[in-house]
């Protein structure tokens, strides 16, 4: 039977279910969830309708109560507007579900972009031993971070993997059982997470996901393209941030930094002993069974907190000699089960993530300047006294040549103290998890020589007197910082010590690229095109001093943020950009939508990897044309400006101050880190977080960082009857391409007619406007440029998919933007934020973010 187009399987495994499932929610046998499943079609139905008419949110609600309710109270209509928003949150997760459980049938598992795939185009064209040289060095690292973008407490997480597997057995009666718990689970968290919370809740996607679904990749790779031969390279692996990302979050101590390194070690090593248990119940045989016992032994040890003198090295070398036995004396019974643990070993060893530390230049220049002072007070030589007074080059020669060690006890800021102690925590992580478990350090906000320079000199006089066994990443964000980092990287690589540094690490260095303060700063084509000219020439300065950079990517869910379709953007670098390693961020709803199965783990991993190999098997020439780099030049300095003229507006800050829910994130207690870096009063735009900033607009479905600039830039070729050139641009660059396709995805998930009432605000008409009609422009001539006759016209099944999420939430959109109305209302009153009514509107408006966010799966 011929597999059916994917909208059809889309259709037939997650919209028909959903609507099955979700007619079992309405009939629950509690009061409350039957009285307001039986409403909540009829509101939906009201919301649609009214804004087919441009009625405002606030006429649709009131028409709603007028209509089904008018005996209701005002005060059992808010109650009744609140269960909304709780039924709300759990269709959202019901469908995540559903979709998760349909995910292998769905997409193809095997199909363009899986490794069968690539292992099978590789054959056909004889190229088997360049794709085997290839993967013996490159590499592929997600490094998840802590970024508040998760709305699920742990017990909903529980609830959506078990109903997951409910769905896929098609078990009616355990999905009833399930579909009642989330009716009675709390999704509200009442206070904040600490750093270690949010740690220990991305800790259990390694341990139930990606322990299994790397190992599952790992195993495929070489024995189908390896042969069964042992591969040195590890290809894949796992970057971990919760607990080690300082920058902005005051509530990460280096206690916090050690803890979350024993959990990690504490998580790999329980699943070792899991598999260590299976196994022994298969090698009963002589020469192995004892060998197997004692191993198992040893990790239980370890689990319980007794001594044991295992390494990860031990263990490894201990399970080769059982895995010979096998081979020579028991015709390989089970050898494969043996080797899938060793692979284990040689992806996690025994820290299972690479747990990065990050802070921002600004704070660390703060650290290093009270440190130098007390030191020279103290009548200490590392410094000389006139330090301060020096010129920036002679600062860097005395940081470079930098010896001795800093006595922390005379340090007296507490700021300073974690920040060093930090350093100090990163060798102590190296001496019980091994040094893949804590080598890199991230320079956020870099922008000089002296910012690495002090970094390196602090970790060397705290913690690094003999070897540095520690990577410094600068990363880059602003525009200007990315023009500039060449720069940077030239001083640093023509600098001896750090070149000596680098020598002793295998010459390579990695640079990271901020996505996300790169398109807030300069807008979505400039960002974008500003960071693939970066690493244009970075790639070459690099080359020059025989330097191998690894870029790591700072990408967000949304396209606004450098996501989106991710991996077409690493299919479609040239060859002046170095590529022998992917490291990206992945966060929040990205975890749990991209890779929150064993399923989508394993094919959104493959695609990366595929994508990644792609440019260097490929026999066409990815190189950007000279005029197609003329046209995109021109296409992002244009979108550039209307971006910052846009900025540059006097209502931009107070628009989303008073008109989006930006003031409401810090009260959703999803993430530890506080929603700005400045401690000012008022809202400043340079210390505004990308992730509120861009989530802000996704609630107003206006998506404004995803495209604004695009159509103004593309109607100057329409304008001057050159579009023609964009076109050919469209046709002929895979970069500009996914580009496009990506904004496409920011322009399908914008409604403007929830926002339509803001034209007739006196005060914000005419700044809505100017939004409206860059919307209006860009969607106009995107369509134009791609030939489509509407927004994701190639992908069905994904424009199918934001469809039926954007009509779930359309009722919890309306409530929340009738809140900020009411809101907005009381305001000009003179109504106190501490008055009763205005804080039940705001708990209104917060509240409706969760299901918001979670059903947009990128949207901050």
């Amino acid at each position: 039977m011929p597999t059916q187009p994917k909208l059809t399987r889309f259709n037939q495994n997650v919209l028909s279910k959903y609507q099955i499932y979700n007619s079992i929610f309405m009939t629950l046998p509690f009061d409350t969830i039957t009285k307001t499943g039986v409403l909540l079609p009829l509101f939906h139905e009201t919301c649609q309708k009214g804004f087919e008419n441009q009625e405002n949110p606030t006429t649709i609600v009131d028409t709603f109560f007028k209509k089904y309710q008018a005996r209701r109270s005002p005060k059992s209509q808010i109650n009744l507007l609140f269960r909304f928003i709780q039924y709300i949150e759990r269709q959202v997760v019901l469908f995540d579900a559903i979709e998760d459980a349909a995910f292998p049938v769905v997409n193809n598992m095997d199909g363009i972009g899986t490794l069968r795939s690539l292992k099978e185009s590789v054959a056909k064209d004889n190229k088997l031993e360049t794709l085997q040289k290839y993967l013996e060095e490159f590499k592929v690292r997600i490094v998840l971070t802590a970024h508040p973008t998760q709305f699920y407490p742990g017990s909903v997480l529980g609830i959506i993997t078990d109903l997951t597997t409910a769905i896929r057995e098609n078990d009616l009666l355990k999905i009833n059982d399930l579909l009642a718990q989330l009716g009675k689970t709390p999704f509200f968290k009442h206070k904040k997470p600490t750093p270690y919370d949010e740690a220990v809740s991305l800790i259990w996607y390694l341990e139930n996901v990606f322990y299994k679904s790397f190992g599952t990749i790992y195993d495929y790779i070489q024995q189908n393209i390896f042969d069964g031969k042992q591969i040195d390279n590890d290809i894949i692996n796992i970057g971990f941030w919760p607990g080690g990302d300082r920058d902005g979050n005051p509530f990460v101590t280096p206690e916090i930094t050690l803890n979350v390194a024993k959990r990690l070690r504490d998580t790999v090593i329980k699943n070792y002993y899991r598999d260590a248990r299976r196994l022994r119940r298969k090698l009963t045989f002589a020469g192995v069974e004892e060998r197997i016992i004692v191993l198992e032994t040893e990790l239980y040890k370890i689990i319980t907190n007794k001594n044991s003198n295992l390494t990860a090295e031990s263990f490894a070398s201990e399970l080769k000699i059982i895995k010979d036995v096998i081979v020579n004396e028991h015709q390989s019974l089970y050898v494969s089960e043996v080797n899938s643990l060793l692979n284990k070993i040689h992806l996690f060893g025994f820290h299972f993530a690479n747990l990065d530390i990050r802070q921002d230049s600004r704070k660390h220049a703060q650290f290093f300047n009270d440190m130098v002072n007390t030191l020279i007070e103290s009548g200490s030589e590392i410094f000389p006294k006139n330090y301060h007074d020096l010129l920036e080059k002679e600062q860097i020669k005395i940081l470079s040549k930098v010896e001795g060690e800093v006595d922390l006890s005379l340090i007296k800021d507490e700021e300073t103290l974690k920040a060093l102690k930090t350093m100090k925590a990163i060798k102590t992580i190296q001496g019980t998890n091994g040094e893949k478990a804590a080598n890199r350090y991230i320079i956020s906000n870099n922008q000089t020589t002296l910012h690495v320079m002090q970094l390196f000199a602090m970790l060397k006089l705290v913690a690094f007197q003999d070897e540095m066994t520690v990577d410094i990443g600068p990363l880059f964000e602003t525009i200007t910082d990315l023009e500039n980092a060449p720069a940077v990287m030239e001083e640093l690589y023509t600098n001896p010590q750090y070149a000596a540094h680098l020598k002793s690490r295998g010459n390579k260095q990695t640079i990271m690229l901020g996505f996300s303060d790169g398109t807030k700063d300069g807008g979505y084509l400039m960002a974008n095109w500003a960071i693939y000219k970066a690493k244009e020439n970075l790639t070459r300065v690099s080359r020059e001093h025989g330097i191998k950079v690894v870029f790591f990517d700072g990408r967000g869910g949304p396209p606004a943020r450098g996501g989106g379709k991710t991996h077409n953007f690493y299919a479609s670098l040239g060859p002046t950009i170095e590529d022998k390693e992917v490291q990206l961020t992945i966060q929040g709803q990205t975890i749990s939508s991209n890779f929150g199965t064993l399923e989508s783990s394993q094919y959104n991993l493959e695609q990366l990897i595929s994508s990644g190999i792609h440019n260097s098997l490929s026999d066409s020439d990815l190189s950007m044309l000279p005029e197609n780099r003329d046209v995109m030049t021109d296409l992002s300095e244009r979108s550039y400006k209307a971006y910052s003229d846009f900025k540059a507006h006097p209502k931009f800050i107070t628009y989303l101050e008073h008109m989006s829910t930006l003031k409401y994130y810090a009260k959703t207690n999803i993430g530890s880190r506080p929603s700005k870096r400045g401690k000012s009063e008022g809202l400043v735009f340079e210390d505004l977080r990308a992730i509120p900033f861009v989530g802000s607009w996704s609630q107003l479905k206006q998506n404004v960082p995803g495209f604004f600039g695009v159509g103004t830039a593309l109607k100057h070729y329409e304008d001057v009857g050159e579009f023609e050139k964009v076109q050919t641009l469209f046709k002929t660059s895979d970069f500009f391409k996914t580009l496009i396709e990506n904004s496409m995805m920011s322009l399908s998930k914008s409604f403007f007619d929830l926002t339509r009432y803001m034209a007739e605000d006196p005060e914000y008409g005419e700044f809505w406007t100017i939004i409206y009609n860059e919307y209006e422009t860009s969607k106009r001539l995107i369509l134009k440029l791609t030939g489509y006759k509407e927004l994701m016209q190639e992908e069905p099944a994904g424009k199918a998919s934001i469809a039926v999420r954007e009509s779930i939430v359309l009722p919890l959109l309306t409530i929340q933007q009738y809140a900020l109305k009411k809101i907005q209302e009381l305001e000009k009153e003179g109504v106190k934020p501490n008055d009763e009514q205005m804080k039940i509107y705001a708990s209104m408006v917060t509240r409706s973010l969760f299901g918001n966010i979670n059903a947009s799966r990128n949207s901050a």
